[in-house]
């Protein structure tokens, strides 16, 4: 066993002092962290719909969802970071599930009396929470084992992840609607003001059970964090190495390949959530039925495991991270033409509709990849900047609020095709990134200097 070295006041220990058990032990725990982040977050593409009948609202409104929910990143996520430096990562997950607890609870309130403002309130409570889980695992699993593996055992989380997502919103969605709603939905416009009420009313407090039942499961999962193995791991401390490597760095903005990486992840994220929350109102707007159009998340969901997948078998036997990542955003570049140009009616299980949504579902493959690409690049040699620089990289979970509600206004004022106009420009910066960017270690011109070994 290696000679365990640790912080006498944190009581936190260096990573390349666990064992392949503590090691393993913590991949599993993390592994279902990382399935709680799915879950939670990808019933957003259902929560879009829904609350778009029963609050009746435009595209832009409904997207608040996303915005509500991501925008917490930007907001919360150096604060996370300090809070992670002063309590430790195992505390400071307890706490994030905890205050995700009060956001699901939220929900509760918010049914009663259908104010989707109170909805918004919820879904930025929660945000809130994961922003502070999302700073203290990303950076964990990253530091957890060699650098070049890295993006492997993000793969892994990333199919719990994902995994979670396929299920939350087939779950959510048998559980708030019915077979019946479809032809509920087409007699709204027919109804007096108070008849659409009661039944607005009777759909939306269909949250309240599994949301109270979530809750209680998330302020469980806290408890069992905090007496969980989970071992303490010390990113304060450099060794002597990479103690004069960053001996002359001040701040975060003297690690270029960091700050470029950040605006990676913000454009990244943007085009993630667009491909899976926008899916069903694409589908609705080929006159697709929800109940039937409820699938398309999970099928993009699926196509980004398959991703993971080719990830765990490749990486890096024969494929590097990088090269995977620069593989992943051209791809991306090329779906997003795809679904913009080709159009015409075809059958894949089951579904007739137009072939550009297929290209959507595509999207999921593209994307798989391209977070854990970007992870260890953008965090190579930080040492004691490393907890600062992944609350920088979450706070750019906040593309995920922005990019959506564009999409929105454009769908609004153009249609619905139209607005994956936005995702060209996101991948030819992640093409740049994939291929350059990365490369960088000075903001000025230095044709001696060294690059970062892929």
């Amino acid at each position: 066993m290696p000679n365990i070295k640790q912080n006498a006041v944190t009581g936190a220990v260096q990573v390349n002092s666990l064992n392949s058990r503590e090691t393993l032990i913590s991949m599993f725990i993390l592994g279902g962290l990382f399935f709680v982040f799915g879950f939670i977050t990808w019933i957003n593409a259902i929560l879009i719909p829904y609350f778009k009948i029963a609050c009746e609202l435009s595209n832009f409104q409904s997207y608040l969802v996303a915005f509500a929910f991501y925008i917490s990143y930007f907001i919360m996520s150096l604060p996370s970071s300090y809070l992670l430096k002063r309590v430790g990562f195992k505390k400071g997950i307890m706490y994030g599930l905890w205050v995700m607890a009060i956001g699901v609870f939220i929900f509760i309130p918010a049914a009663l009396s259908r104010t989707y403002e109170i909805f918004l309130l919820g879904l930025f409570t929660i945000g809130c929470g994961l922003a502070v889980l999302q700073t203290a695992a990303n950076p964990y699993i990253t530091i957890l084992g060699p650098r070049e593996k890295a993006a492997k055992r993000i793969s892994f989380m990333g199919i719990c992840n994902k995994a979670a997502g396929i299920l939350a919103p087939l779950i959510f969605a048998s559980v708030i609607f019915k077979v019946a709603d479809n032809e509920m939905l087409k007699q709204l416009p027919l109804m007096s003001v108070f008849e659409r009420n009661e039944a607005l009313d009777e759909l939306i407090r269909r949250v309240i059970l599994p949301y109270s039942v979530l809750g209680t499961v998330l302020a469980a999962l806290g408890i069992l964090i905090r007496f969980s193995p989970l071992p303490e791991i010390d990113t304060e401390q450099e060794d002597e190495t990479l103690s004069t490597l960053n001996a002359d760095k001040k701040n975060l903005f003297d690690f270029p390949y960091l700050i470029l990486g950040v605006l990676a992840i913000f454009f990244h994220v943007g085009t993630q959530v667009i491909a899976i929350d926008t899916i069903i109102p694409y589908a609705n707007s080929m006159g697709m039925p929800i109940m039937e159009a409820k699938v398309f998340p999970s099928y993009t969901l699926f196509t980004t495991i398959i991703g993971y997948g080719l990830g765990i078998i490749l990486i890096p036997k024969y494929l590097s991270q990088v090269n995977i990542l620069r593989i992943c955003t051209l791809l991306g570049t090329v779906l997003t033409l795809l679904i913009i140009y080709v159009s015409g009616n075809a059958t894949i299980l089951g579904h007739t509709t137009d072939v550009s949504i297929w290209f959507i579902v595509l999207l999921g493959l593209a994307n798989s990849l391209v977070w854990a690409g970007i992870w260890p690049l953008a965090l190579t040699n930080l040492g004691r900047f490393t907890k600062v620089g992944a609350s920088t990289l979450i706070m750019a979970l906040c593309g995920s609020a922005i990019f959506p509600l564009i999409y929105g206004y454009v769908a609004d004022h153009s249609d619905v095709r139209t607005a994956y106009w936005i995702l060209f420009p996101c991948y030819i910066y992640l093409v740049f990134y994939a291929f350059y960017g990365h490369l960088i270690k000075s903001w000025l011109p230095n044709f001696k200097k060294k690059t970062i070994s892929n």
